[in-house]
């Protein structure tokens, strides 16, 4: 083999240790960002269990409050007593509305 061939051979040797080591280290980094996409994936189904969580207690304590000033209405006065009848109206129209959904 003549010096230039050797040259030739020991540049491409040069290359192909670069390549190795960029696909080792591409590899690697592959390995990382996976890990942290099923670490973040494990965060959103806890974050979208507390917000469901969250919006339960929420639709919850409005009920409570319909409730409460529901009660406190018949309670009250004769203003208090109309509020209590728009209210209980407004009830019957939502249940209305869920039962010909219903029926759809």
């Amino acid at each position: 083999m003549n010096e230039q061939s050797q040259i030739v051979i020991n540049r491409l040797k040069g290359h192909i240790e670069t390549i190795i080591s960029s696909y080792e280290v591409a590899v690697f980094e592959k390995r990382e960002l996976e890990a942290k996409l099923n670490d973040t994936k494990e965060k959103l189904a806890t974050a979208q269990q507390e917000l469901e969580t969250s919006k339960r207690t929420v639709k919850e304590l409005k009920e409570k409050i319909d409730m409460l000033q529901l009660t406190n209405a018949f309670r009250g006065s004769s203003q208090d007593v109309k509020e209590a009848k728009q209210r209980i109206a407004r009830l019957v129209r939502e249940i209305d509305k869920c039962i010909s959904l219903l029926n759809d």
